[in-house]
């Protein structure tokens, strides 16, 4: 095969490798692409193109990651990942491995790994490549590697994200939450609540966000409540889909632009987190993305004027 088709075929792998490193589909994609450019330049053959780009991707990603978590330290509010709506790379043997180290709580989880950590946790726990591949990718020898993977693997296991056995289970409580929610039905959307049930909402300072954290089952159902009929008024479309592997949805506005995503995290029969991800930024890899502030004007103007009940006929 030639190179763009060698380069074709593994880009899925590459683009989850990366994308699990660094938490951001624009990033993945930037370092997908230099890949690629130092695939198409390297001058001599390789024994193994899997092995060759694999740490090529690798390492520029680790470069990459520490660039960017100094613009993390600055970002404004909670920094949640960039949302994935769905893992180009597929492997039947490794689906569940797959499917845990894409949710949201598991890339937070490995955003506290150094960058070192973080990739071979990424390459040997997740898509299972052999030491000396890992050891290749990153530059250090196996022995090292085997001591990064085991700190990884017991900061990755003491706060690892569980999740319901059945996810045809976690679809239809998220199913059932969504339908709560268009209504306004607080009573329906507290009893599929977690008590410390906890909202977060990564703006970036881009976008209008609540203050602070919403905490408790009572809090976070009356704000849902509050805010489900003007967003209908608005025309805002509540489109559910897996949102890093997990039950989540996309706000889009009436021109189906996209407002934001929610993914879900659901474990004991009930929702214990849900993550909000309205930074522009973020979300442009989504399609076109509507203007978060004029959305929020229109928002209060509509909740200041609720519609007048409908006239009844005198008998």
């Amino acid at each position: 095969m030639s190179k763009v088709e060698v380069f074709e075929e593994l880009r899925p792998l590459l683009f989850a490798i990366s994308y699990r490193i660094l938490g951001s589909v624009s990033e993945a994609e930037e370092a997908v692409q230099e890949t690629w450019i130092g695939y198409q330049a390297y001058p001599s053959e390789v024994s193994s193109a899997k092995a060759f780009l694999s740490t090529v991707v690798t390492r520029t990603s680790i470069n990459l990651l520490r660039s960017a978590r100094v613009r993390r330290e600055e970002y404004v509010g909670p920094w949640l990942p960039e949302p994935l709506m769905d893992d180009p790379y597929e492997d039947p043997e490794r689906s569940a491995e797959l499917a845990d180290s894409l949710s949201t709580a598991a890339l937070l989880l490995l955003e506290r790994l150094s960058p070192l950590e973080r990739a071979v946790f990424v390459l040997r726990e997740v898509f299972a490549f052999p030491f000396d591949e890992v050891a290749s990718a990153v530059g250090r020898s196996e022995a090292a590697c085997r001591q990064l993977a085991v700190r990884a693997r017991r900061h990755m296991e003491a706060g690892r994200p569980r999740f319901e056995a059945d996810r045809r289970e976690r679809e239809q409580l998220a199913e059932r939450f969504f339908d709560a929610f268009r209504d306004g039905d607080v009573a329906s959307l507290r009893e599929l609540l977690a008590v410390d049930v906890e909202v977060v909402s990564d703006s970036g300072g881009k976008a209008p966000r609540t203050p602070k954290p919403i905490v408790g089952a009572g809090k976070a159902a009356r704000l849902l409540a509050a805010v489900a009929e003007p967003l209908a008024r608005m025309g805002v479309v509540v489109q559910t889909q897996r949102v890093n592997g997990q039950p989540g949805a996309m706000w889009r506005n009436r021109d189906g632009h996209v407002l934001n995503t929610i993914d879900l995290g659901i474990l004991d029969g009930r929702i214990q987190t849900i993550r909000v991800v309205s930074n522009p930024d973020k979300l442009r890899h989504l399609g076109p993305v509507a203007d978060a502030w004029a959305a929020s004007h229109e928002f209060r103007r509509v909740r200041r004027h609720p519609p007048r009940p409908a006239a009844h006929a005198p008998e």
